[in-house]
């Protein structure tokens, strides 16, 4: 339909990558569409984009090199003396801890989008 009767007056014009149309045709063919103006109207309604950007993960990316590091040197050191100390094993215990319960609030912030 064409003229002024016609219900969607607006035309928007978008350029992609050839990359990007194979994976729009790729997506579009998995819910077996066809009809590629329909799809972009759905999805640019009510799709969403997901913005990670989670204080946590940098937390937790940052604890995990700390308890990498340490744990190299508990092991350098265990090489060198034979002897492993409690308190070094309660401290990998610890940063465990914390880094599994980041992962949790992460999966929970996940979890909270869907």
């Amino acid at each position: 339909m064409s003229g002024p009767n016609r219900k969607r007056e607006v035309q928007i014009n978008i350029r992609v990558s050839p990359e990007e149309l194979a994976l729009i045709e790729q997506k579009m063919a998995q819910l077996g569409t066809t009809n590629r103006e329909a799809y972009l109207r759905k999805m640019a309604l009510d799709g969403y984009v997901v913005q990670l950007d989670l204080p946590e993960l940098r937390e937790m990316v940052s604890l995990l090199r700390r308890s990498s590091n340490n744990l190299n040197q508990l092991t350098r050191r265990v090489h060198e003396t034979g002897r492993i100390y409690d308190a070094d094993l309660e401290d990998i215990s610890q940063r465990q801890e914390q880094l599994w319960e980041g992962v949790r609030e992460i999966l929970s912030q996940l979890a909270r989008l869907s």
